[in-house]
């Protein structure tokens, strides 16, 4: 099993949605991440925002991991805080649009630009992408195209309901993706429809996620229970619906539950994602302060340490892309 190790490497504090995203002390804190992933021979994945790219520290991190064959770095592109402007609410910064909302010019615009800078700052070229807020389509997908992009990893399998809505004057007028009728497995997409297998060149490799509930919870969870306070309630005694891949501060067991889930189906990769600014204290509403980080490391660290006693090898996305079309896996 190949292990894909993927860190949404972003502004501080993204959640705050007050513009504090557009700091990015947190790249300081990636060093030690990166020095974890090498201690068992793995390679992450660094898919960057355009706040971050500008980051002259993480710039020069990244490029020396690059020349050492020790990470990559792909896209990540937060479209309300980079150019080209392009006003779609009355409060951008703190709604965060979704790509998919903007006409198809401007997201064309937003991925060169971001595309652009990437590759003349790091010197490398970039062919991995994921989306902010896991917002993707095939309009988008067509665009990544366009660029050269291989591989994408926006699609999070089981999930119906991973993008809110908004209601009111700034509504969304597009179409969401219902993430509960995609694949899990890797797949060429279609071009009309990103949920099927289909001749475009972009492979979409699912994030990783397990079914929580059996099919009467989670056809209480999804049918009969109010959304609010009473599906908080129903979490609080059951757990999420899904099991995700990444580390959280309740459930730190989740880790450990997933990737001996995945190894006994005998599958051929398990994803794992976090947020950079995850990795520093008080950059993020789950782990606040030096404490809680250290904890999250200490289970990131057991997992890593499962998965390289069990024989799992590290790839970057674009490498996975490689084995893929070798048929290995």
């Amino acid at each position: 099993m190949y292990l894909l190790i993927t860190i949404d490497t972003e502004g501080d504090n993204a959640w705050a949605r007050k513009g504090y995203e557009n700091c990015t002390r947190n790249a300081r804190f990636l060093p030690k991440f990166q020095e974890l992933c090498e201690k068992f021979g793995f390679k992450p994945t660094y898919l960057t925002s355009y706040e971050m790219a500008k980051d002259d520290f993480f710039v020069e991190f990244a490029s020396d991991a690059l020349k050492r064959n020790r990470c990559e770095v792909g896209l990540h592109p937060h479209p309300w805080n980079m150019p080209p402007e392009y006003k779609l609410t009355s409060h951008d910064m703190i709604l965060h649009p979704y790509m998919i909302e903007y006409p198809a010019n401007i997201i064309r615009e937003k991925v060169k630009v971001l595309t652009d800078l990437l590759q003349e700052q790091l010197g490398a070229k970039v062919c991995s992408h994921r989306a902010a807020r896991w917002a993707f389509n095939s309009t988008y997908a067509k665009i990544l195209c366009e660029f050269g992009y291989k591989v994408d990893c926006s699609v999070a399998p089981y999930v119906p309901d991973i993008l809110p809505s908004r209601s009111g004057p700034d509504a969304i007028k597009v179409v969401l993706p219902d993430y509960s009728v995609f694949s899990a497995e890797p797949y060429f997409c279609d071009e009309h429809d990103i949920s099927k297998a289909g001749k475009m060149p972009l492979l979409e490799v699912p994030m990783t996620i397990v079914p929580n509930y059996g099919r009467i919870l989670s056809d209480i969870y999804y049918n009969w229970i109010p959304r609010g306070t009473w599906q908080l309630l129903f979490r609080g005694i059951f757990g999420r619906p899904q099991k995700w891949f990444r580390p959280t501060h309740r459930r730190a067991g989740d880790l450990t539950d997933v990737a001996k889930r995945k190894m006994r189906q005998d599958s051929d990769y398990i994803m794992f994602m976090i947020h950079s600014s995850e990795l520093m204290p008080g950059g993020n509403p789950q782990f606040k302060n030096t404490r809680a980080i250290n904890k999250c490391y200490a289970s990131i660290e057991g997992v890593f340490q499962w998965l390289h006693q069990k024989g799992c090898m590290g790839v970057t996305c674009s490498e996975f892309y490689d084995l893929y079309l070798k048929g290995d896996p």
